[in-house]
């Protein structure tokens, strides 16, 4: 859509060498990344302490990723706020604020869409749109924590898409996000999820980075994983757990293990057996979650016993 460059997404050392293309030197560059981390400034004209040359040139060649707010829902209950942002393209992401007692969390999205046609997911309906890139991913924390004038503490990679399809920006997201000069967001506070892309899996654990990798499995065998989840016929789970238990030994975290209770489907006894044996001795949680029923779909919760 556009021929400028997106400056938000350019790391720290990234936007040195640009600023130094246009002719300014690294000192500059530190004050264009405070201008778009810090201050959060969404014009370069109000960049002040810039030449009006180099405002210039930045206005011709670059844009400032900007979330526009469409609709937010705020629950009455626990004052959950669901958000609906649009893009400069038109497509519409969404983004959940959750407030707990240790801090305020956000889960954003990571794509346009979804390909990987999880049958409980309503995300991955009309498939993939598109990747979102890093700024995309970063502004849905800044434009929640200048509609709710409160600092987010925690952010989950759980919207819609899967991380993993949009690796780099996820990644690239990541390393604005703990950046020391932006919004400085402990990798210890930051989950990513997967479906379970396995090679993938062993490229975040090489990273050593410290974040906690949330693994959507959500059945104890093959067969079962195959029927909720396609991606189940590219990687088989016990692929996926052994990537698991290598990036529980080269990173030192635990590993989330993502489980939707699904009635009559992977909510036996012996499935809760089974799903115990097979990730036995792994640094493990596993998340039990009542599946979200879907008019498309005719999965159903299962019943409490």
């Amino acid at each position: 859509m556009d021929e400028k460059k997106d400056i938000k997404s350019y790391t720290r050392e990234e936007l040195v060498e640009e600023v130094k293309l246009l002719g300014g030197k690294a000192y500059v560059a530190a004050q264009v990344f405070d201008w778009l981390h810090k201050k959060r400034v969404y014009d370069f004209e109000s960049m002040t302490n810039l030449s009006k040359a180099l405002r210039e040139k930045l206005e011709d060649g670059y844009y400032i990723a900007d979330n526009r707010i469409v609709k937010c829902l705020v629950s009455e209950i626990d004052g959950t706020r669901k958000y609906l942002f649009a893009l400069r393209d038109g497509n519409i992401i969404e983004s959940v604020l959750m407030r707990y007692s240790y801090g305020n969390s956000v889960c954003v999205s990571s794509q346009v869409g979804c390909r990987m046609g999880c049958r409980f997911c309503a995300s991955t309906l009309d498939g993939l749109t598109r990747n979102l890139t890093a700024s995309e991913i970063l502004d849905q924390i800044y434009s929640i924590e200048s509609d709710i004038g409160e600092r987010v503490s925690h952010v989950v990679i759980m919207g819609s898409g899967e991380p993993l399809d949009n690796y780099d920006n996820v990644v690239r997201f990541y390393e604005l996000l703990t950046n020391d000069d932006g919004i400085n967001i402990s990798a210890r506070n930051l989950t990513i999820s997967t479906c379970g892309i396995v090679p993938r899996m062993y490229e975040l654990a090489k990273l050593k980075a410290g974040f906690t990798l949330a693994v959507s499995l959500h059945a104890p065998n093959d067969e079962i994983r195959k029927s909720m989840m396609p991606i189940a016929n590219a990687y088989k789970i016990e692929d996926v757990i052994e990537a698991c238990r290598n990036y529980v030994k080269e990173t030192g975290r635990r590993v989330s293990f993502e489980y939707s209770l699904v009635r009559g489907v992977n909510d036996s006894e012996a499935n809760a057996r089974e799903l115990i044996s097979r990730i036995k001795g792994i640094n493990c949680h596993v998340n039990l979650i009542p599946v979200n029923p879907i008019k498309e779909r005719d999965y159903q919760q299962s019943v409490a016993k």
